[in-house]
């Protein structure tokens, strides 16, 4: 019986449902990954900003996050509309999104260095603490209540993964070419935005009318619980802890790895347009490994894939380092890196989800948006340290974007933002992985579910 109803859920989700579902993770990376690779080096490079002064302004608005976050998960959790609870708030803020994303790359250059940092608090907690929020909470649910079958939530998450990689790859390949075509001066992102905005906007159309909310709890009564009540849950809920704590390790790592590809290009390789060859040639790899990773993940699970994952990265990021920059070394690397970016890429999104159940079957209490709202604290408070430390010790290493060489010490600082701490965060997660045992008892909690619905009815 149970193996019928898991058969059908397959079923139920076809091929272009998953592609719409990844378009809204390609719409939300468009600007997230803006955030992560460029965005510290505009407001150095081309606004004029102190990269500590940025680098706290971004912390900060991390924590600030986590209030909006937690709101959003309970907005989530408590909406009723025709579409489901997720998927309206797709709709409702994709143009504001687009909006927001372009008055990031906006700084009037003209100010003064006070002015200039009171813009840059106001637009980047507008983009991530309000509008990224609004969208991305309720995207992030919207993959446990298309689906319980923990097959198909690995294929969504494989294809959020894909089109979110898709989204990276234009990012990295043509944000510094558009720029330089506009001018490559503080107005020529903009402009380059203004383009990704609409690219996002129709993404986010495409996904909201392409999907659907299937998945309904058994307890009514969790749409109605409070915030403390749903804290507690949450706090009882052993393996949402786990991956909360590897999505905020994973993004600190993927801050600092990704921001600081463009210092080392520019000041280890000498050309900081080979931050687009790097980034490019890892995306292509990473989109190309995913239309094949589906029968490894369900071979391995999804705790060892990323576990795999993880050190396949390690390793092609130390080969770039020793390889320096040879044209093979730099393809070698990325190919590498970007294999292993497929397998945890593949996975974690499914493994939020999964918790979801977890949660359910421990508490009694389903709440897709509170616990994806928690688990996006964790990734953006990742986000924002990783962001913060790099800002903070390319600082401490006297890093200066307008010199044309860099001392000793500013070298040291971008080798050790680029590889040495990315390394230690994966050796973290990896002993985080050996305690997850989710996997191996999701089905016996599936069917124990399963028969309190029956029971119920």
């Amino acid at each position: 019986m149970e193996n019928e109803i898991e058969l059908k859920a397959s079923k139920e989700i076809k091929l272009f449902e998953r592609i719409a579902y990844g378009l809204g993770d390609f719409g939300c990376n468009i600007i997230y990954t803006a955030m992560t690779t460029y965005l510290l080096f505009y407001y150095t490079d081309y606004a004029g900003v102190n990269a500590a002064a940025v680098g706290m302004i971004m912390l900060f608005s991390r924590f600030l996050d986590g209030l909006t976050d937690i709101g959003m998960g309970m907005i989530v959790d408590r909406t009723k509309t025709k579409y489901g609870k997720a998927r309206p708030w797709i709709l409702r803020m994709a143009i504001p999104f687009a909006i927001s994303g372009i008055l990031l790359f906006s700084v009037p250059v003209g100010w003064d260095n006070g002015a200039k940092l009171i813009y840059v608090f106001l637009t980047y907690n507008l983009v991530s603490s309000v509008v990224y929020t609004a969208i991305n909470v309720p995207y992030s649910s919207l993959n446990a209540l298309m689906t319980q079958d923990p097959y198909e939530r690995s294929v969504l998450s494989i294809f959020r993964n894909l089109l979110a990689t898709a989204g990276t790859l234009i990012i990295n390949s043509y944000t510094l070419t558009l720029v330089k075509y506009f001018g490559d001066d503080a107005g020529a992102w903009t402009k380059t935005f203004g383009i990704f905005g609409i690219l996002a906007v129709v993404a986010f159309l495409i996904s909201f009318a392409g999907t659907k909310e299937r998945v309904k709890p058994l307890n009514e009564e969790s749409a109605h619980v409070s915030f403390k009540v749903g804290i507690r849950a949450l706090f009882k809920n052993k393996y949402w802890l786990m991956v909360t704590g590897i999505l905020m390790l994973l993004f600190i790592n993927m801050a600092l790895s990704y921001g600081s590809t463009v210092y080392y290009a520019k000041s280890i390789l000498g050309d900081n347009q080979l931050a687009q060859t790097i980034n490019s040639i890892m995306n292509i790899a990473q989109i190309t490994f995913m239309f094949i990773i589906a029968p490894f993940v369900k071979r391995l699970g999804k705790r060892n894939s990323m576990g795999l994952g993880l050190i396949i990265q390690s390793i092609g990021t130390v080969l770039l380092v020793v390889m320096g920059g040879s044209v093979v070394g730099i393809y070698a690397s990325s190919i590498i890196r970007g294999i292993g970016g497929a397998f945890f890429g593949a996975v974690i999104w499914a493994m939020v989800s999964d918790t979801v159940d977890y949660g359910e079957w421990k508490t009694g209490l389903r709440m897709e948006g509170l616990t994806n709202s928690a688990c996006s604290f964790g990734y953006k408070v990742g986000n924002g340290l990783g962001s913060a430390l790099l800002g903070v010790v390319l600082s401490m290493g006297g890093y200066v974007g307008t010199s044309v060489t860099q001392s000793a010490q500013a070298v040291t600082s971008i080798h050790m933002v680029f590889w040495v701490l990315p390394i230690i965060l994966n050796v973290l997660i990896l002993v985080i992985l050996y305690f997850y045992r989710l996997d191996d008892e999701f089905e016996g909690i599936i069917k124990d579910l399963r028969e309190r619905e029956v029971n119920n009815k």
